[in-house]
């Protein structure tokens, strides 16, 4: 018979390991389910921006509050993690570009600026001058929106560290894909993979595969959207930095260049294609023109968990007690990936959440009619 836990969490990669970490840290018997395989996590491939400024939809866009706290949150989980197991997550916060390379692009952003910093957000409007002595290397822009505390992690690293501290809390990661969900009347009892686990509670973090479980009340509004990426050489003097145009950013670190990214609806076929490089290269070429002379060293291509309004789905089932869901950060899983954990948690335990309106990742808003 196979002992029960708490709770399990479906998924282990940034959203799941996050979520069994401060279920552990409040006490509860935890478990979370990953088969740890290579086809297509979003974690694996992301460059691990973090740019709540930067990745908005619209001017009241409510993932740029829930941005800011997650940066804040890694930050302070970088801490935590080197003191707790030694883990260095790669955490820098030296400022994220957008610049701007047409008119219709200027006035956006500069109209960007001005909101954000009515909503007290740090951000600033570099003229074109500015951002040439910034970045020599940046091709010709008006201008550029700058965010002085955005920065990045590894991925690599925050994962595999969540990991470790969630098993030395208590946690228990069972190395398997889950299938399926049990239900007893109106709560649910398990979760199924090669074995039957009976829980307590479950949450939901399994990515863009997290509609693929069978059991679930009714179908869940999280598509797989395909993200492709590449790396070049480091142009000379490109050094430490993120910045964002049109269509693509740039990440420089160390001696390689990062570029992307796409956004394509292509089901789980995870790929790199040929049309999907090129609009990542013509993008990242305008950014940064030294890099079309450069020779491509790798590509590679993730799955983003994109729901039906862009938005993820943070909170309770609303008709199956005991059914938590913690999917569809999009672009933002990284970013997302501490708040999302610590909201877990106090949704969990019924406490006040440090995100005081929630409303808008109410998973039951697509349910509602």
């Amino acid at each position: 018979m196979t002992t029960g836990h708490d709770v399990i969490v479906v998924g282990g990669g940034a959203i799941g390991a996050a979520c069994a970490r401060e279920l552990a840290r409040s006490g509860r018997s935890v478990a979370f389910m990953d088969p740890d395989s290579d086809d297509g996590p979003a974690w694996r491939a992301a460059a691990g921006m973090l740019a709540p400024e930067i990745e908005t939809r619209e001017t009241d866009d409510p993932i740029v509050a829930l941005g800011v706290a997650g940066r804040d949150r890694l930050a302070v989980l970088a801490e935590r993690l080197k003191e707790s197991i030694g883990a260095d997550i790669g955490l820098w916060q030296e400022g994220i570009a957008h610049a701007a390379f047409d008119e219709a692009d200027e006035t956006r952003l500069r109209a960007q600026v001005a909101h954000q910093r009515q909503q007290s957000l740090h951000v600033d409007w570099l003229d074109a001058e500015e951002a040439k002595a910034r970045w020599p290397w940046l091709g010709p822009a008006r201008g550029a929106l700058w965010a002085p505390a955005g920065g990045g992690v590894d991925p690599q690293r925050l994962v595999q560290a969540l990991r470790a501290d969630a098993v030395r809390l208590g946690a228990t990661l069972i190395p398997d894909r889950a299938t399926a969900i049990e239900r007893h009347g109106d709560r649910v009892a398990a979760v199924h993979g090669k074995a039957r686990h009976p829980a307590g509670d479950v949450v939901i973090a399994a990515g863009a595969w997290s509609g693929l479980l069978e059991g679930l009340p009714r179908p869940l509004a999280v598509a797989p959207v395909r993200g492709e990426m590449a790396a070049l050489p480091a142009p000379a003097g490109i050094g430490r930095a993120i910045v964002y145009g049109k269509g693509a950013y740039l990440v420089g670190r160390d001696d390689e260049v990062t570029v992307g990214s796409t956004m394509d609806y292509a089901g789980f076929r995870n790929e790199v294609t040929a049309a999907g490089l090129a609009r990542i290269f013509a993008g990242a070429s305008q950014i940064c023109p030294a890099l079309a002379r450069l020779p491509v060293t790798r590509t590679w291509s993730g799955l983003r968990p994109v729901s039906a309004d862009g938005l993820p789905l943070l909170g309770a089932d609303p008709s199956l007690g005991g059914l938590w869901y913690a999917t569809g950060h999009g672009r933002n899983g990284i970013l997302l990936s501490g708040i999302t954990g610590v909201l877990i948690r106090q949704l969990l335990g019924g406490e006040p959440t440090v995100i005081e309106d929630l409303s808008a990742f109410d998973p039951g808003r697509f349910w509602q009619w």
